[in-house]
């Protein structure tokens, strides 16, 4: 079956009590039984809860994967499945990922004796050379946020595996709809549903998508031991949100091709980062890996003084937090998205203080360029 299909009907099979067509949101905390020991496979609401299992089918399936777990956030995903990792193992987290993700590795796990390093896994060579003995896991994101930076996910999972390393790959910027991480030897797939799955801003969780049965027996464990859970009533946003991610995808794309060019033409712009331009160093790769490049463009408007107009000048686009929704969503990655990764890490990476990132909507493209243009200026 094709994309759009498994989107709309995985996981979505009509209620059998009813025949609603859309799954109900089963609100309860708890189920009667039949007697000690007989139940209908469903016990305790932490544990399982119909609509969040119908939002877990759906979404591995999307992912090309057997087995999926809905979370209450990205992060309580991510952080199950470092859960995979015991003390005194390393982990490799590439060099520019969302800075949540750091902030978890570099404050939280590591006072639980887990070691990590930052490598810039879009480079092999630099990657190879960060594997130590104790190496258990390799943590992409592809592309980067918010640079944009292409990992070749085939390559990685590859030198990985040969020094038996699991490969993560946060999902989220291209949504399984323009790339499945999965079909290139990744273990595991992780994603803030905040974002492109749901689509619109309207509800917040995190989803773990994997193949490998004892790991996935794992990560259920956590997930029911934590009870870091979705709740029914966002499950049912998400799955409402999945049905038309092929259609919102589509239009973020094309939006978001446009005011790349716009920007990287624009008299006002120093520098664009954008999978989708010619002039992206990793343009080719992103070609092969995903069907599409996303809305997701950041540019440098040369200072923070300068960031600081764009920013508040904007009348169409929205200055927040967050990305994904059909809304354009326009923030400033130094002091709000990668705010706690020091100075000296983002200015390396190009998270200067003249950065803006911003999640192309579904908007009239006439409008947004209108919008941006008119802050520029």
């Amino acid at each position: 079956m094709g994309f759009s299909t498994i989107a709309i009907h995985a996981g979505n099979e009509p209620d059998p009590t009813t025949g609603a067509v859309s799954v109900p949101i089963y609100q309860t905390s708890t189920y009667a039984q039949d007697g000690l020991g007989r139940h209908k496979g469903f016990e305790y609401a932490r544990t399982q809860n119909p609509t969040r299992s119908a939002l877990e089918r759906n979404i591995a399936a999307l992912e090309n994967a057997k087995y999926g777990f809905a979370f209450a956030s990205g992060m309580s995903a991510i952080d199950s499945v470092l859960k995979l990792v015991k003390a005194g193992e390393h982990v490799i987290l590439g060099d520019n990922t969302y800075g949540g993700t750091f902030r978890l590795f570099n404050r939280v796990l590591s006072n639980y004796g887990v070691e990590f390093d930052l490598a810039d896994t879009s480079n092999i060579a630099d990657l190879e050379k960060a594997f130590k003995p104790n190496t258990k896991m390799v943590f992409v994101e592809t592309p980067t946020n918010p640079v944009m930076t292409v990992t070749d996910l085939k390559a990685v999972s590859e030198l990985a595996h040969a020094n038996g390393a699991k490969v993560v790959c946060d999902n989220t910027f291209m949504s399984p709809y323009f790339q499945q991480p999965i079909d290139f030897g990744v273990d595991i797939v992780v994603h803030s549903t905040t974002k492109y799955l749901n689509g619109h801003s309207d509800s917040v969780g995190g989803f773990v998508a994997l193949n490998d049965e004892k790991d996935a027996e794992w990560v259920g464990f956590i997930q029911n031991s934590v009870g870091a859970i979705l709740s029914p009533f966002d499950s049912f946003l998400v799955l409402r949100g999945t049905k038309t991610l092929a259609v919102r995808m589509d239009a973020h794309d094309r939006n978001g091709r446009v005011v790349a060019n716009f920007l990287s033409e624009h008299p006002k712009v120093e520098k664009v980062y954008y999978p989708g331009l010619v002039s992206h160093p990793q343009h080719e790769l992103a070609k092969q890996q995903q069907k599409g490049f996303g809305g997701m463009v950041s540019f440098e408007t040369g200072s923070y003084e300068n960031a600081k107009r764009v920013l508040e000048a904007v009348k169409l686009c929205t200055l927040g937090e967050s990305l994904g929704g059909v809304e354009s969503l326009i923030s400033h990655p130094a002091t709000m998205t990668h705010a706690s990764v020091p100075e000296e890490t983002r200015s390396k990476l190009g998270i200067t203080d003249g950065l803006v990132r911003i999640s192309v909507g579904i908007e009239d493209v006439e409008d947004i360029l209108e919008d941006l243009d008119q802050a520029l200026k």
